[in-house]
């Protein structure tokens, strides 16, 4: 009897580690490459516009770039600021590496990403060719 209650704990155990192991494999999956130069408008906060112009590079599921946005409505301010973030499968996350810790999150579809930051804009990138 005690064998059998081993047997069924060392199996119970070895199931119960290959499904942690594949939650593991789809975080670090990195399925899209954001390297490039991406352009787009993003709409939020009501009325307010932004044209947005991304140049990233990415080493494994790691991003860093430039984000350059001009608006708002064309009242003639503009700024740059630096980014970092993450590839995950299909998910690109990113905030500015200094001021505000916005966090930013785009659903890449090749050369299309559309996103923004959740419950307050919505942009569609483009990537140049």
């Amino acid at each position: 009897m005690k064998t059998v209650t081993w047997v069924l704990l060392a199996t119970s155990l070895a199931i119960g580690w290959g499904c942690a192991r594949s939650d593991w494999i789809e975080r670090t999956l990195v399925t899209s490459d954001v390297t490039g130069v991406w352009e787009g408008v993003t709409f939020g906060g009501g009325s307010l516009t932004w044209e947005v112009h991304l140049v990233l590079q990415q080493e494994g599921a790691k991003v860093t770039g430039v984000m350059r946005a001009s608006g708002p409505n064309s009242r003639g301010w503009s700024t740059e600021v630096a980014i970092e973030g993450t590839v995950n499968g299909d998910t690109f996350t990113f905030r500015e590496v200094t001021g505000p810790a916005t966090r930013r999150e785009y659903h890449v579809n090749g050369d299309v990403m559309t996103g923004g930051v959740q419950g307050w804009s919505r942009a569609t990138l483009y990537r140049r060719p």
